[in-house]
């Protein structure tokens, strides 16, 4: 599942919004590619995309992007020390970072908020009936998951580029484990396996907690690094990806979806801008 193209829209925006090159990067997919292959081979593609002569790259402000499994490849492949010392900055969209935490305690931290009505009034969470296949297809029998190019979440915080922005969904059952990582990064307290994300009301239509609950936003500086996060309420997991107007069927999540994408994109940029590429040296 997944291929560069899948993206074309967002990537064309935001790099059209921020005056960014954007290189859409693929890999060996699981199960015939299982875990760690497909790192390495993002090790030798950002190798050969930053060696290009062709490409007009500033070498001084490189980040990197992914989204879900993506979002865990990106945390992985930038612990590799000739892409970390390249990479100026990771945003992780709704990465899932911790294989060690039980899809039971995972399933049971997401939010439900069944007055919102359609596909996210549905007391379940579509990636449960995913996530085995796609741990089979991955993850080798006897693998150590507490290993952190597998669970970046047990990576150290030095393992990393020094500035993370990690994003989650709230009625996702990857989100709490992105907030920790997040929480973790910034060196704040994280919360327990247990304890629920976000909040039961709902936020509202296209609405971004962006002040006033640091459990939907915070920014951290610590050791030279910034740290953020970013919990979207009210939406699920892919909440950005054009392929999940078919999937969900739901004219009001998808109006909101495209709000929240449409500020998401905003907020990456200026966030990259303002701080982890601004004044690189």
């Amino acid at each position: 599942m997944g291929c560069p193209r899948d993206n074309d829209q967002w990537n064309a925006t935001f790099a059209n919004r921020h005056e960014f090159l954007v290189v859409a990067l693929n890999y060996g997919k699981a199960p015939g590619s299982p875990f760690p292959q497909p790192i390495y081979d993002l090790e030798a593609l950002i190798a050969n995309v930053l060696s290009d002569p062709a490409l007009p790259i500033d070498h001084s402000r490189v980040a990197l992007l992914g989204w879900s499994a993506g979002g865990n490849l990106s945390l992985a492949v930038s612990q590799l020390e000739s892409v970390r010392t390249r990479i100026r900055a990771v945003v992780p969209l709704y990465p899932i970072v911790d294989y060690v935490a039980p899809a039971e305690t995972k399933i049971a931290t997401r939010r439900y908020k069944p007055t919102l009505g359609g596909f996210r009034a549905r007391q379940n969470d579509y990636l449960v009936g995913m996530s085995d296949v796609f741990n089979w297809a991955y993850v080798a029998s006897g693998q150590r998951c507490n290993h952190p190019l597998l669970s970046p979440f047990h990576a150290e915080r030095e393992a990393l580029p020094k500035n993370v922005f990690v994003i989650g969904c709230e009625m996702d059952m990857l989100g709490q484990e992105a907030w920790r990582l997040a929480c973790k990064l910034a060196g704040r307290k994280a919360p327990a396996l247990e304890d629920p994300i976000g909040k039961e009301e709902v936020v509202g239509k296209g609405e971004l907690i962006l002040e006033g609950d640091e459990r939907f936003s915070f920014e951290e500086r610590v050791n030279g690094g910034i740290y953020r996060w970013l919990l979207v309420p009210d939406t699920i997991h892919g909440f950005d990806q054009p392929g999940i107007e078919s999937f969900v069927r739901d004219k009001e999540l998808m109006e909101d979806a495209k709000i929240k994408t449409d500020k998401v994109i905003t907020l990456i940029g200026e966030w990259l801008l303002s701080g982890p590429l601004d004044g690189a040296e």
